[in-house]
């Protein structure tokens, strides 16, 4: 992998991961941008102990441009992106219009190819272990920063979910505080050390899982398997055989082998409601819309949680869609948006084995 990193025409840092180390990546952002301003501010809620992220300025971001217009395109002749060169393998830009900046953390752009009508699962496995390196790098190079408690890659695919740009992207959020969601597996992993005389969480989760029968695939480093409380009608975690608390901590034959199981976990998802896989959607149903998250310990102190360090976290991918059925969606409702209380409609283990019906050939 070659990492060149340059400026955009505002001042945002733009970075070009390639996989020959031969590319000169020269190319000027010839935009006339104005400075980037950005209101984020992070307020705490004093009921509920979590924060949110107030960020107005994000009201006039892109929204659904057409093809020709596409800003993670690369820029052509005279049509300028925010890529200026004219082709890349993986790029990583500061956000426009970021949730958090500054002191509020920061937002990035990842965009995992050039081609504009492709997505994550028609990448080769060399392209997917380029993406793997880059969040990689970017997750080592965020942590340095003062404002930054946590790191947060992902990937929200389909209009279902919200995207507002169709280039195959993902993003990259760099918290300044631990988030809420791993606050509480936190305590929960604190509460069973306690509880078990030392027993860690996650191993005990992983050792259930794999015993059971909602294994989707696995292979000699990586396990995936539909959890046994899934919140989302079809939810699948991947976790690596051997705990590391973040993407740093991935050893070299996890990472040879995590394209082969990524990219077969979502080419399976894009034939859940497949009618030609004896599903019953029917044949040409739009892709499957998901949420693809990584979840990574803590950069900052963890004394609030007793006795857990770094290393008791366990480095996962949570994958997931909103779709329940064939053209209809789960929509968080009373129960979820009002209680944070899911209702699933579709059992674990119907899921679990309905993604093992739809192994893609």
């Amino acid at each position: 992998m070659k990492k060149t990193s340059s400026r955009l025409a505002d001042g945002r840092e733009l970075i070009y991961y390639d996989l020959r180390d031969d590319v000169v990546r020269a190319a000027v952002d010839r935009r006339p941008l104005e400075p980037t301003v950005t209101t984020s501010e992070i307020r705490p809620d004093a009921l509920l102990g979590d924060a949110v992220a107030i960020a107005s300025h994000r009201q006039g971001r892109t929204y659904h441009p057409p093809a020709d217009e596409c800003p993670l395109c690369p820029s052509q002749g005279e049509r300028l992106s925010e890529i200026p060169d004219s082709s890349y393998d993986v790029v990583v830009f500061e956000n426009r219009f970021p949730s958090l900046a500054g002191d509020s953390g920061r937002c990035e752009v990842v965009c995992f190819t050039s081609d504009h009508d492709a997505a994550f699962a028609d990448l080769s496995d060399e392209q997917a272990r380029l993406v793997l390196d880059a969040w990689t790098d970017r997750t080592a190079e965020l942590s340095h920063l003062p404002s930054v408690e946590q790191v947060f890659c992902f990937e929200n695919r389909g209009a279902e979910i919200g995207v507002t740009l169709q280039h195959p992207h993902g993003q990259i959020y760099a918290y300044p505080f631990t988030t809420p969601r791993t606050a509480l597996m936190l305590r929960q992993v604190a509460a069973h050390k306690e509880a078990t005389g030392g027993e860690n969480l996650f191993d005990a989760v992983l050792e259930r899982e794999l015993a059971g029968e909602r294994v989707v695939l696995q292979g000699e480093h990586w396990v995936a398997f539909v959890p046994y409380a899934a919140h989302w009608p079809y939810e699948v975690h991947l976790y690596p055989r051997r705990r590391v608390p973040d993407l740093l901590g991935l050893d070299e034959a996890a990472r040879t082998e995590f394209p082969q199981v990524y990219l077969e976990l979502l080419r399976r998802f894009d034939r859940i409601f497949d009618g030609r896989e004896g599903g019953e959607g029917t044949e040409g149903e739009p892709p499957t819309p998901y949420i693809a998250a990584w979840h990574q310990a803590p950069f900052g102190q963890l004394e609030q949680f007793d006795g857990v360090n770094r290393d008791d976290f366990a480095l996962h991918l949570e994958l997931f869609t909103i779709r329940r059925t064939s053209g209809k969606l789960k929509f968080l409702a009373g129960s979820e948006s009002g209680m944070n209380v899911f209702i699933n409609d579709v059992p674990p283990e119907r899921a679990a084995e309905r993604l093992r019906e739809v192994a893609s050939s």
